[in-house]
């Protein structure tokens, strides 16, 4: 749970690369495509006699090819009800049955499903003191834990109670702040570093231009997705020109720093 990028579905690619040493593991399912309820059967394959009955599901296909899988289902709130019917076999037993009467072992799985329900109720809470509710001096809970049950009661607005009760953790994603943004810049510039080393260029960022780019790119209601696009406009594009002009070469050292509150790319040195 949490308003968008915090790194939720980052942390599930990361879970993905942790406990099955590759990213590929991660099947994403984005629910935004199963608004309407015909849209099921694209999980679990067509009946027979329709279109695309001999393709399987989508879903089941993937899982019964490779069993050991992180299986990521984004923005959850946005499925049609039937799907959450479906979601219950698989949360509860652990296995769903495809649409050729094939039982596929979910076991081996870890499901995560994300949601931005209660969004909102983190923002305010970033923005204000007492994490965005009214001081109650009778009430002795913890600030967080007083964030968590106005969420719980969102998701039990929105969802049944059989599909809750199946949840085994939630865990809450709070709005980034800039110092948290800081260590985003250095995860990103990790990925730019390695694929210029690729090419046998060397990428030198002082820690000015790392400020200077969490602090361009921190905005508190969108999360970290507007770094990346800095990250792209400032950095990366500059730096592409510069590798097919030909001023950049194999070999290459090149210095990032800030000047006249700009990032400056320096010469390429030989």
């Amino acid at each position: 749970m949490g308003p968008t990028g915090v790194g939720k579905t980052e942390l599930a690619k990361a879970l993905a690369e942790f406990l099955f040493n590759d990213e590929e593991a991660l099947v994403r399912v984005d629910m935004s495509e199963y608004m309407e309820k015909h849209a099921v059967s694209k999980m679990i394959g067509s009946p027979p006699g329709y279109i695309g009955y001999e393709e399987g599901g989508q879903l089941t296909e993937i899982i019964r090819r490779r069993p050991y899988a992180v299986v990521l289902f984004d923005e959850i709130e946005k499925a049609h009800p039937d799907v959450f019917n479906m979601l219950l076999q698989i949360l509860d037993d652990g296995r769903l049955t495809d649409a050729k009467g094939r039982v596929v072992n979910f076991k081996n799985t870890v499901i995560i499903m994300t949601s931005n329900i209660g969004s909102e109720i983190i923002s305010r809470a970033a923005q204000h003191g007492d994490l965005g509710f009214e001081q109650d001096h009778h009430d002795a809970k913890d600030p967080e834990v007083r964030v968590k049950d106005k969420i719980l009661e969102a998701l039990r607005d929105h969802f049944k109670p059989e599909f809750l009760n199946r949840v085994d953790e939630l865990i809450v994603f709070h709005s980034l702040r800039e110092e948290q943004i800081r260590a985003v810049v250095d995860l990103q510039l990790q990925r730019v570093i390695e694929r210029l080393l690729e090419k046998k260029i060397t990428l030198d960022i002082t820690d000015a231009a790392k400020a200077w780019l969490a602090h361009k790119g921190y905005d508190e209601k969108y999360g970290a997705r507007p770094l990346k696009r800095v990250i792209q406009q400032e950095l990366l594009d500059p730096l592409a020109l510069r590798i097919i002009e030909g001023t950049v070469e194999e070999g290459a050292s090149v210095r990032v720093d800030v000047e006249k509150e700009a990032l400056a790319i320096g010469s390429a040195v030989h």
